[in-house]
């Protein structure tokens, strides 16, 4: 019985689930939050039981031994030996990598040569990934990356219109991000349209991070994230695309640094920005409904940004099967799926099902019978894509 264990590292934290191969179980899952604190946080769930505990945890090799120390002590395994192979999540792939690939000196060397374009994500992929081969360093280990669905896309569609030699010399170019999430969504959604020859699909994976995803075939035609996680579509606090002038007019005129400009547009924009209330969407719906009149403004924007992304996608893949919702916000607000689909339906022919939007639970169409393009609500399973790759890489 195969055993894979998923990682995905950040920079002070390590999220893991450790599946069963044979029937694609999670046997447990869980979280080290705040590595490098004296109060760093651990969570792991086994046995239908939740456990967390507070504790010193100085580096990432601590948070893998304490948490293949809770796998051995808790029997959720008797011998590490069990665990076959550990697949990675990593963010920026770029352009050398369009699949998950078992991971050497050559593949962790493009890893950190990639981490000028996602310095937090890319630093602590690397982290992690020494951590679990200096833990176990029998198991096979493997790398999917963010960035690699989106491969498929056509020139027109990443390279952006500065000096060529900016892509060639500096590997300046959109890459996407989401990519995993978006590959599985769109899979399962061409399963539903019962796997038609030809298929034009688009994913919205909405979530504190959301990106939209063309899928031309099977294949990602375009998608709105951008060199970084900052372009397309507002987000919980990011800004999503702007004038590149903005930057420029505040250093000029408010000194503000570049790096205070790009934590600005990170961390302190989207719904937090707009609404100055928060970037969780539950709580910015709460004060629009009390009359919040920012909070209403930071909600139609975010529709609006979506439903442009939609209308954009329609016209370049020239008709559309199928809109497929995920992540946090598409998966659990059906309020905002109504919204967006109402802001296309007259455009694109959509008829919303309001009985399976509001009520229904898990992967389902939300569409009506009459609407002339299919809508499903698809929640993302990253982690399982992951660990389904590992076993392929390594012949598990």
């Amino acid at each position: 019985m195969a055993k894979i264990m998923v990682v995905n590292c950040g920079s002070s934290s390590l999220k893991f689930q450790l599946f069963e191969m044979d029937n694609e179980e999670v046997i447990t899952s869980g979280i080290v939050e705040r590595i490098g604190y004296e109060d760093a946080i651990f969570t792991i769930k086994y046995n239908g039981k939740k456990e967390t505990k507070t504790l010193s945890v100085p580096t990432h090799n601590e948070a893998v031994a304490l948490l293949l120390d809770n796998l051995l002590d808790k029997h959720i395994v008797e011998s590490l030996d069990e665990i076959k192979g550990i697949g990675h999540r990593v963010v920026q792939g770029g352009s050398y990598f369009d699949s998950s690939v078992r991971i050497d000196d050559d593949v962790k060397a493009k890893i950190e040569e990639l981490i000028p374009l996602a310095p937090l994500h890319n630093q602590a992929h690397l982290i992690g990934i020494n951590a679990c081969m200096k833990a176990m360093p029998d198991a096979g280990e493997t790398a999917t990356f963010d960035t690699a669905f989106h491969q498929t896309m056509p020139a027109k569609n990443y390279i952006y219109p500065i000096p060529y030699e900016y892509y060639t010399d500096h590997k300046i170019r959109k890459y996407g991000a989401h990519g995993t999430s978006h590959y599985y969504v769109s899979q399962r959604t061409i399963e539903y349209l019962g796997h038609p020859e030809h298929s034009n699909v688009i994913v919205c994976h909405l979530g504190a991070g959301a990106s939209l995803c063309a899928v031309k075939d099977g294949k990602s035609y375009n998608t709105s994230m951008g060199l970084t996680p900052l372009a397309g579509v507002m987000m919980s606090t990011r800004c999503g695309d702007i004038d590149a002038s903005v930057i420029d007019y505040l250093d000029e005129n408010l000194h503000m640094s570049i790096k205070d400009i790009t934590n600005m547009l990170n961390k302190k924009s989207g719904l937090l920005g707009v609404s100055g209330v928060s970037g969780d969407m539950r709580d910015v719906k709460a004060a629009a409904d009390e009359g919040n009149e920012r909070a209403k403004l930071a909600i139609d924007i975010f529709i609006r940004r979506v439903a442009d992304y939609i209308g954009k996608y329609f016209v370049q893949l020239g008709k559309v099967d199928a809109i497929s919702f995920t992540a946090g916000i598409g998966e659990n607000a059906p309020w905002v799926r109504k919204l967006i689909l109402e802001a296309v339906g007259q455009a694109l022919g959509i008829v919303i099902d309001d009985d399976a939007n509001e009520n229904g639970k898990g992967e389902r169409l939300i569409s009506a019978p009459e609407s002339k393009v299919k809508v499903y609500v698809i929640p993302t399973n990253e982690e399982l894509v992951i660990a389904r790759d590992a076993k392929k890489i390594l012949n598990l």
